[in-house]
């Protein structure tokens, strides 16, 4: 196991009825400014919901922050905050919105271009404290201190990670994922799902903790994910749903192990050029990558069959071949296809989207950065 330093400071309030609870939790005499996305907040109630429970808090409102949060947005929110003197952000919605507000808290008080946060990962000083309720579980922004940005105008999305965007505390309730439509659940479950997986299928380190974690999350994904699609109001697979998202990516199963990445880097460039949704770009990118790179992973791949698709029978090869292709299956099961062609995308995409990877940088990859154009060329055709 690697040596680890792991601190975790988001307080979580999970469960039934917990947005009535945040009062407490936001600084007395705080000037809050709500974000948050396209308006299912405001017509399934839960914005006001946050509302009552801020009581005789002084609040503004900015709502309109996209799937994929640009940056061209997000500047609106924070001229807005500057000019209102607003002190702390309370972000209600799903990792996009959470997103954004981490990019608006750090961008408030930045001297220079915010672009830079980003762009020439600029030192970070100071940030607006905030918090968040959580409307859709997928990408584990409430409990970590990660962002992902794009710029609409030049096609980039890019990311940053800093220990003062991590939420003071984040409310997760799981009957407000109940009135999710199936794809954003379907989205959900792909999106954590990669997430345990560049953290899990690298190469051995003998953590065996974080392996277990990993694994139980994997098998938790697979067998309530379908049910939360066929049983919208079953709360206790939302509940599970819900805190496997945050747990894996939260930094508990990523301390002291080897994580890789590229499928996310990969994923990106897609989601720039093409729109598509964060999770669709996983899904396509995932299995192509551990096929193209299926050598370097070879323990971590026939671990994974065995303990979490029960594979123990066959050639070695036989069941890596195997572990990916039920991997494809599971998504596919979702309804989120996993090749490109499933989006309408073909050969002619992937000379410009290596381009990207070229300009972002994006030149050596993965738990050993040994991911180069050439090989992330071969996964996007595998892709194909």
């Amino acid at each position: 196991m690697q040596n680890f330093v792991f601190h975790n400071p988001t307080r979580i309030l999970f469960g039934e009825g917990q947005i009535a609870a945040i009062g407490p939790e936001i600084p007395s005499g705080a000037r809050v400014l709500i974000t948050y996305g396209g308006g299912s907040v405001v017509k399934t109630g839960t914005l006001a919901e946050v509302k009552a429970a801020l009581g005789e808090t002084d609040y503004l409102e900015f709502g309109g922050i996209e799937p994929n949060p640009t940056y061209e947005t997000l500047m609106q929110a924070v001229e807005l905050a500057r000019c209102e003197k607003v002190d702390f952000l309370l972000a209600v919605g799903g990792g996009s919105v959470i997103d954004g507000t981490k990019f608006i808290a750090a961008a408030i008080p930045f001297e220079g271009d915010p672009w830079d946060i980003l762009a020439k990962q600029a030192p970070i000083t100071s940030a607006v404290p905030f918090g968040s309720v959580l409307t859709l579980p997928a990408t584990g922004s409430e409990m970590n201190a990660g962002s992902v940005v794009t710029r609409r105008a030049t096609h980039d999305k890019l990311a940053f990670i800093h220990p003062l965007v991590f939420p003071r505390f984040s409310v997760l309730d799981p009957t407000k994922t109940y009135t999710l439509p199936p794809r954003q659940v379907a989205n959900g479950v792909v999106d954590a799902f990669v997430h345990i997986a560049e953290q899990y299928l690298t190469y051995p380190a003998d953590a065996k903790v974080q392996d277990r974690f990993a694994e139980g999350l994997l098998l938790t994904l697979i067998e309530e994910g379908p049910k939360a699609l066929s049983e919208p109001e079953n709360y206790a697979v939302r509940a599970n749903l819900m805190w496997t998202a945050t747990l894996a990516l939260n930094g508990l199963i990523g301390a002291g192990v080897p994580q890789d990445w590229a499928t996310h880097m990969v994923g990106h460039e897609i989601t720039a050029l093409h729109g598509l949704d964060h999770a669709q770009t996983l899904a396509v990118v995932l299995p192509a990558m551990l096929q193209v790179r299926r050598f370097d992973k070879r323990a971590k791949l026939l671990q994974y069959a065995e303990r979490v698709w029960g594979l123990r029978d066959g050639d070695e090869d036989a069941r890596i071949d195997a572990a990916i292709e039920r991997t494809r299956d599971f998504f596919e099961s979702l309804q989120v296809p996993t090749r490109l062609s499933g989006y309408g995308i073909g050969a002619e995409a992937i000379a410009p989207l290596v381009g990207q990877l070229e300009r972002h940088g994006m030149t050596a990859l993965g738990e050993r950065q040994d991911v180069d154009l050439a090989r992330s060329r071969q996964v996007l055709e595998l892709a194909l």
